[in-house]
């Protein structure tokens, strides 16, 4: 592209752009990433790391890129749901050429794509780079994810909060993401270590590992908000979401992937992918917060606004706000659920929508209820419900 030298002569090129280019359509998300290839298949993607994620915003930065890469000679497929490209020195040229009326903004929040295509054409410029180390990755439809680069791009808008938690497709990631050996935040092929596992043994340059899966974790790639601690970076699986004041504690917790907070929580448990926790809520030592595939029949689990899951206790139905599991007893879909007449009134009293009548209900019965209280009957073994009559309330110096 030719140097541009005024904000209306940029905004003519994306309009000409759009309507010059077969198919054009606008992506749903797009960024540049570094890519992580294969030690043994050079070709194959590990990882992705993106400096920026733009999603459903950007489409004169998302208009250059394509244009850029037509200039090099990639032509993108607008029907498909995805497009990864390999860029290089000449297609950020290019782009920076564009970028020109707005260089002196680059480094404001309004402009970050052109702080990233500066920096990366800086440090090609110095140091050069590995053809296919670097690319472009468009996301034109929230449909199953094929390849590495668009998962890692739906997994950081679900980390960065740029998307609800439950909102966006990731079905096929589980398949695109190849499981590998993590080391110091660096991902190795397994088959490499296998290829050469005498050698680099002998050596000593056998690599520490310090675990494997297809999932980086969430340090990796993400910096939490400054009221925000992850004491144990294995705690947190890259793809959760933690919203601001969220405490996750070493030993029993853990949060999964497309899983997490909306406010202020403490972490001393589980919370499984898909598992939403509310504001003010305390999930206790060991508790456990069923996934959509640990038996609540494929339905995400939600626990509502200061809620408290007790030590070791099991929630397996969907909580509303100021709810109560004791500790050490489990409430899932099909428990057995005693509720005296006395109790049933106060309970309907702040659940007005709901119409109960008798004494023993399912889990699933109650499910989103707010202010109920489960308990065990230490003599009889019998679990019951009751109006909460506790507000949670989290330590405000902690959070």
């Amino acid at each position: 592209m030719q140097l541009i030298q005024t904000t209306d002569a940029f905004k003519a090129l994306i309009e000409d752009i759009k309507s010059t280019t077969t198919g054009y359509r606008d992506p749903l998300a797009f960024g540049i990433c570094r890519v992580d290839l294969g030690q043994l298949n050079v070709d194959k993607s590990l990882q992705a790391t993106y400096p920026l994620v733009n999603w459903d915003e950007n489409f004169g930065s998302a208009a250059i890129f394509i244009k850029a890469l037509a200039e090099i000679g990639t032509t993108i497929d607008f029907t498909q749901s995805e497009a990864v490209c390999n860029i290089n020195a000449s297609f950020l040229k290019s782009c920076l050429n564009a970028f020109t009326p707005y260089a002196d903004e680059a480094h404001g929040d309004a402009h970050k794509n052109i702080q990233v295509v500066s920096a990366l054409y800086s440090q090609i410029m110095s140091s050069g780079s590995l053809e296919g180390e670097f690319k472009v990755t468009f996301i034109f439809d929230d449909a199953p994810l094929s390849s590495v680069e668009a998962s890692y791009l739906k997994l950081y808008a679900l980390s960065q909060a740029k998307v609800p938690l439950r909102d966006i497709n990731l079905n096929g990631a589980f398949g695109a993401l190849p499981n590998v050996a993590w080391s110091n935040g660096q991902p190795i092929e397994l088959d490499y270590l296998r290829e050469f596992e005498i050698e680099l043994k002998l050596a000593n340059e056998y690599p520490h590992i310090d675990f494997v899966d297809k999932f980086p974790r969430f340090l990796q790639h993400i910096i939490p908000q400054d009221n925000t601690r992850i004491l144990d970076t294995s705690k947190v699986r890259f793809g959760a979401q933690l919203a601001a004041g969220t405490t996750v504690m070493p030993g029993a917790s853990y949060i999964n992937f497309n899983a997490g907070t909306t406010g202020s929580v403490m972490v001393e448990g589980r919370i499984s992918s898909s598992a939403i926790v509310g504001d003010g809520s305390d999930v206790g030592g060991g508790a456990s917060i069923l996934g959509v595939l640990s038996g609540t029949d494929g339905n995400p689990i939600s626990v509502g606004k200061n809620s408290l899951l007790g030590a070791n206790s099991t929630c397996g139905i969907p909580l509303g706000d100021g709810c109560i599991i004791d500790a050490g007893i489990a409430i899932l879909e099909g428990t057995k659920i005693g509720i005296y007449p006395n109790e049933l009134k106060k309970i309907m009293e702040v659940n007005t929508n709901a119409n109960m009548k008798g004494e023993v209900f399912k889990g699933k019965q109650l499910s989103f209820f707010n202010g109920i209280h489960f308990r065990q009957n230490s003599m009889t073994g019998e679990i019951t419900a009751s109006r909460s009559t506790r507000e949670i309330k989290l330590n405000a110096d902690l959070h």
